[in-house]
Protein backbone atom coordinates (compact mmCIF):
# COMPACT_ATOMS: atom_id res chain seq x y z
CA UNK A 1 0.00 0.00 0.00
CA UNK A 2 1.31 3.44 -0.87
CA UNK A 3 -0.98 5.66 1.24
CA UNK A 4 -4.42 6.27 2.69
CA UNK A 5 -6.12 9.52 1.66
CA UNK A 6 -8.50 11.47 3.86
CA UNK A 7 -10.51 14.47 2.63
CA UNK A 8 -10.52 17.27 5.21
CA UNK A 9 -12.09 20.71 5.43
CA UNK A 10 -9.19 22.39 7.30
CA UNK A 11 -5.84 21.19 5.96
CA UNK A 12 -3.75 23.16 8.46
CA UNK A 13 -5.69 21.81 11.45
CA UNK A 14 -5.55 18.22 10.17
CA UNK A 15 -1.81 18.52 9.48
CA UNK A 16 -1.16 19.89 12.98
CA UNK A 17 -3.27 17.08 14.49
CA UNK A 18 -1.28 14.34 12.77
CA UNK A 19 2.06 16.04 13.52
CA UNK A 20 1.02 15.99 17.20
CA UNK A 21 0.34 12.27 16.78
CA UNK A 22 3.93 11.79 15.60
CA UNK A 23 3.63 11.80 11.81
CA UNK A 24 6.06 13.91 9.81
CA UNK A 25 5.10 16.29 7.02
CA UNK A 26 6.73 14.84 3.92
CA UNK A 27 5.52 17.55 1.57
CA UNK A 28 2.69 19.78 0.42
CA UNK A 29 1.39 20.40 -3.07
CA UNK A 30 -1.44 21.83 -5.14
CA UNK A 31 -2.96 19.35 -7.58
CA UNK A 32 -5.07 20.28 -10.61
CA UNK A 33 -5.52 19.60 -14.28
CA UNK A 34 -6.40 16.74 -16.56
CA UNK A 35 -4.80 13.94 -14.53
CA UNK A 36 -6.78 14.45 -11.29
CA UNK A 37 -9.92 15.22 -13.32
CA UNK A 38 -9.64 11.95 -15.22
CA UNK A 39 -8.62 9.96 -12.15
CA UNK A 40 -11.51 11.16 -9.96
CA UNK A 41 -14.14 11.54 -12.68
CA UNK A 42 -14.71 15.15 -11.57
CA UNK A 43 -14.27 18.30 -13.66
CA UNK A 44 -12.06 21.17 -12.60
CA UNK A 45 -10.37 19.44 -9.68
CA UNK A 46 -8.12 21.70 -7.69
CA UNK A 47 -6.91 20.46 -4.34
CA UNK A 48 -4.23 21.07 -1.74
CA UNK A 49 -2.55 18.03 -0.22
CA UNK A 50 -0.25 17.36 2.70
CA UNK A 51 1.59 14.03 2.61
CA UNK A 52 2.32 12.74 6.09
CA UNK A 53 4.82 9.95 6.84
CA UNK A 54 4.66 7.65 9.87
CA UNK A 55 7.74 7.73 12.12
CA UNK A 56 8.84 4.27 10.98
CA UNK A 57 8.83 5.49 7.35
CA UNK A 58 6.67 2.58 6.15
CA UNK A 59 3.28 4.28 5.74
CA UNK A 60 1.89 7.57 4.50
CA UNK A 61 -1.32 9.47 5.03
CA UNK A 62 -2.47 11.92 2.35
CA UNK A 63 -4.59 14.76 3.68
CA UNK A 64 -6.58 16.40 0.87
CA UNK A 65 -8.58 19.62 0.88
CA UNK A 66 -10.72 20.04 -2.23
CA UNK A 67 -10.67 23.67 -3.33
CA UNK A 68 -12.79 22.88 -6.42
CA UNK A 69 -15.19 21.29 -6.69
CA UNK A 70 -16.04 21.74 -3.01
CA UNK A 71 -15.98 18.66 -0.80
CA UNK A 72 -19.36 17.12 -0.09
CA UNK A 73 -20.55 15.72 3.22
CA UNK A 74 -21.10 12.03 3.75
CA UNK A 75 -24.60 12.56 5.10
CA UNK A 76 -23.72 13.21 8.74
CA UNK A 77 -21.44 15.73 10.39
CA UNK A 78 -19.98 13.05 12.62
CA UNK A 79 -20.66 9.56 11.21
CA UNK A 80 -21.02 6.77 13.75
CA UNK A 81 -18.18 4.22 14.00
CA UNK A 82 -20.44 1.58 12.39
CA UNK A 83 -21.18 3.63 9.23
CA UNK A 84 -20.72 1.59 6.04
CA UNK A 85 -17.53 2.35 4.14
CA UNK A 86 -15.92 4.12 7.05
CA UNK A 87 -14.14 2.95 10.10
CA UNK A 88 -10.93 4.39 11.40
CA UNK A 89 -7.17 4.69 11.14
CA UNK A 90 -5.25 3.14 14.07
CA UNK A 91 -1.88 4.26 15.37
CA UNK A 92 0.42 2.57 17.88
CA UNK A 93 1.51 4.93 20.66
CA UNK A 94 3.91 4.61 23.58
CA UNK A 95 1.80 6.55 26.10
CA UNK A 96 -1.93 6.55 25.38
CA UNK A 97 -2.91 9.01 28.12
CA UNK A 98 -0.31 11.56 27.05
CA UNK A 99 -1.28 11.18 23.39
CA UNK A 100 -4.99 11.67 24.14
CA UNK A 101 -4.20 14.78 26.21
CA UNK A 102 -2.07 16.27 23.41
CA UNK A 103 -4.68 15.49 20.73
CA UNK A 104 -7.45 17.03 22.84
CA UNK A 105 -5.62 20.35 22.46
CA UNK A 106 -6.29 19.91 18.71
CA UNK A 107 -10.01 19.31 19.23
CA UNK A 108 -10.00 15.50 19.52
CA UNK A 109 -12.79 13.92 21.56
CA UNK A 110 -13.03 10.35 22.86
CA UNK A 111 -15.90 8.43 21.27
CA UNK A 112 -16.19 6.10 24.24
CA UNK A 113 -13.57 5.48 26.87
CA UNK A 114 -10.04 4.16 27.19
CA UNK A 115 -10.25 0.38 27.62
CA UNK A 116 -7.84 -2.43 28.32
CA UNK A 117 -7.89 -5.56 26.16
CA UNK A 118 -6.63 -8.46 28.26
CA UNK A 119 -3.01 -7.87 29.30
CA UNK A 120 -2.05 -6.85 25.78
CA UNK A 121 -3.31 -3.34 24.93
CA UNK A 122 -4.89 -0.13 26.12
CA UNK A 123 -7.15 1.18 23.34
CA UNK A 124 -9.44 4.06 22.48
CA UNK A 125 -11.27 5.64 19.57
CA UNK A 126 -11.42 9.39 19.17
CA UNK A 127 -12.74 11.83 16.62
CA UNK A 128 -10.26 14.24 15.09
CA UNK A 129 -10.46 17.00 12.48
CA UNK A 130 -13.15 16.75 9.78
CA UNK A 131 -14.81 13.94 11.77
CA UNK A 132 -11.92 11.49 11.19
CA UNK A 133 -12.06 8.54 13.58
CA UNK A 134 -8.61 7.69 14.91
CA UNK A 135 -7.88 4.71 17.16
CA UNK A 136 -4.89 4.56 19.47
CA UNK A 137 -3.25 1.38 20.77
CA UNK A 138 -0.66 1.17 23.54
CA UNK A 139 0.97 -2.24 23.84
CA UNK A 140 1.33 -3.36 27.47
CA UNK A 141 4.21 -5.23 28.99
Amino acid sequence: MDNVAIVVDDLAAATAFFIELGLELEGEAQVEGAVPDRMTGLDGVRSAIAMMRTPDGHSRLELTKFLAPAAVGGGADAPAPNTLGLHRVMFAVDDLDDTVARLRRHGAELLGEVVQYEDAYRLCDLRGPSGIIVALAQRLG
